[in-house]
């Protein structure tokens, strides 16, 4: 099972607005959010709370590809999250998440024993490739034990 289907298996909201995992790796990972009148504001475009879901899960997907062989003694939890909205976003959005530190760092905090917390580097762009906002969610890998 890819990364995108267990997260749209596992969290009902990937499933409630369609986002479509385009690429998933341990360097990075990309979710499109498509455009539906569903999910518009009082603008025309998405609706900020679907921004930022697209956004977090997009930091979610990268998290599982780059830790998903941690599963058996740790947890990842998204600690905190900080979002800027920079542009008028229309039409589908596209987020693009990348990992702030290397994953042997983390790995190795939690082979010492300690609770990793690692940032996650959200852009979320337009089709035509203006980037309208930016997020950063910091997560941790709670130990299972």
């Amino acid at each position: 099972m890819s990364t995108g289907e267990l997260l749209a298996a596992t969290v009902p909201m990937v499933r409630t607005l369609g986002l479509e995992f385009l690429e998933t790796t341990t360097e990075r990972a990309v979710v499109r959010l498509p455009d539906r009148p569903d999910y518009h504001n009082h603008v025309g475009g998405p609706h900020a709370g679907a921004m930022f879901t697209l956004a977090e899960s997009a930091s979610g997907a990268i998290v599982l590809a780059a830790f998903g062989d941690q599963l058996g003694r740790a947890v990842p939890l998204a600690v905190r999250a900080e979002i800027d909205y920079r542009k008028l976003a229309m039409g589908a959005v596209t987020a693009t998440a990348t990992l702030g530190r290397p994953v042997r760092d983390v790995v190795a905090e939690l082979d010492a024993g300690e609770r990793p917390e690692f940032p996650v580097a959200i852009a979320l762009a337009r089709e035509d490739g203006a980037v309208t906002g930016e997020m950063t969610v910091v997560w941790t890998l709670r130990p299972s034990a």
